[in-house]
């Protein structure tokens, strides 16, 4: 590991900025006009010793926190690689905390060096077609048999599943009993995707392009016991441990889409002419980038705020989501400000911004919809009855 334990925040985003910035918004564009996985970025991450910050130093990594591997991510969306950026590493990231915090030693032992040298490439199945968020109705189905797991079910939206040599697997080991919670019997294991018992098919989608998403199909797919993370039917418990910095990460990409948005639509405001005179003189066009820019600095405050909590082990449910919400809409409204102060230029790729739309329109939607998370505020923190 390369990347240095001791270093502040601001050395870290700066040496992040620095190598990010040698891939370009052409680089990107490419990428995701070609369907094509950024692999000489990733490569480049991996030998500067990027890919396992948050993995404990014992198993090859930095030991630095949620809270530094969001000023990663961020810095990596701020660059102009937005998701396509991002995502090669957020679920290394946050999938394999599941593993660090709640794996056997053999476990870890086996895959954490791997992620953090960038050899072994990881991605995190949950979500299910007909579940969606609803996580406690996953119908995927791990029957014990001897010393194996036999996998039935499928998957959806899988992130970098092609490209992964393993998954975290979220599946059902017991149907919940009567008058209990609809999330007991749910377990967690690691999976290998190569071999018999598997199928996968990339999803054609809008944005994002460089990085797949796929269904997957289990089809008596056998697990060796082994391979359990932690103890049987406590799995929905240990997902919390990816749920919460899914959601920190993920705001703090879509801060960094907003953030580098923002800079194209005020470069082209400063040297854009219309009736003899810079757009960006304009109110209608000056405002709506400094609202911009007001969202997306109150956003990244709750979700530094989380990030630090998640990271001393204090509650940060309210603070995650909270964030996840605020950040996704920041930058959703920063990359829509950056098309409309392009006019029609804002439509054509060789601006990169329609790329950026596409892209921080995502962060609405996934790793949950903006919704949900109100539904949680109203729940958990207002104490309201629950409405799904």
């Amino acid at each position: 590991m390369t990347t240095d334990a001791t270093l502040t925040d601001e050395e870290l985003r700066t040496a992040v900025r620095e190598l990010a910035g040698r891939f370009d918004d052409d680089y990107w564009a490419r990428l995701d006009a070609a369907g094509e996985f950024p692999w000489e970025f990733y490569e480049a991450f991996a030998k500067a010793g990027w890919l396992g910050i948050a993995i404990p130093q014992r198993y090859g990594g930095a030991g630095m926190g949620i809270a530094s591997a969001a000023s990663l991510l961020y810095e990596i969306a701020a660059s102009g690689a937005g998701m396509n950026g991002c995502s090669p590493f957020h679920l290394t990231i946050f999938g394999l905390n599941v593993v660090a915090k709640h794996g056997g030693e053999a476990l870890c032992e086996e895959l954490l060096p791997g992620a953090a040298d960038g050899s072994l490439h990881v991605c995190f199945a949950v979500t299910e077609p007909d579940a969606g968020t609803d996580t406690s109705r996953v119908r995927t189905f791990a029957r014990r048999d001897g010393g194996d797991y036999v996998v039935n079910g499928k998957k959806v939206w899988i992130t970098k599943a092609g490209q992964s040599q393993k998954a975290v697997l979220l599946a059902r080991t017991a149907e919940p009993t009567e008058g209990g919670r609809h999330t007991d019997g749910l377990s967690l294991f690691v999976i290998d995707l190569a071999g018999p018992g598997v199928e996968m098919r990339p999803i054609p989608k809008m944005g994002r392009n460089a990085v797949s998403s796929y269904e997957l199909f289990f089809d008596d797919l056998r697990v060796p016991a082994s391979a359990l993370i932690g103890e049987e039917g406590r799995g929905f418990t240990y997902l919390l441990d990816g749920i919460n910095p899914e959601r920190i990460l993920l705001a703090h990409e879509a801060l960094g889409i907003g953030r580098a948005a923002l800079r194209r639509a005020v470069r082209y405001a400063n040297e854009r002419v219309v009736f003899g005179r810079p757009i960006g003189k304009n109110q209608g066009i000056a405002f709506p980038l400094a609202e911009a820019a007001i969202r997306l600095d109150a956003a990244e405050l709750m979700a530094r705020e989380a990030a630090h909590r998640y990271d001393r082990g204090l509650p940060c449910g309210k603070e995650a989501n909270a964030a996840k919400w605020l950040c996704a809409e920041a930058g959703f409204q920063a990359a829509d400000a950056a098309v409309q102060t392009h006019g029609g230029y804002g439509y054509a790729r060789e601006y990169h911004v329609e790329r950026y739309f596409r892209e921080s329109r995502l962060m609405r939607i996934a790793p949950v919809s903006q919704e949900m998370v109100l539904n949680y505020v109203s729940q958990h923190v207002l104490g309201l009855p629950r409405s799904y």
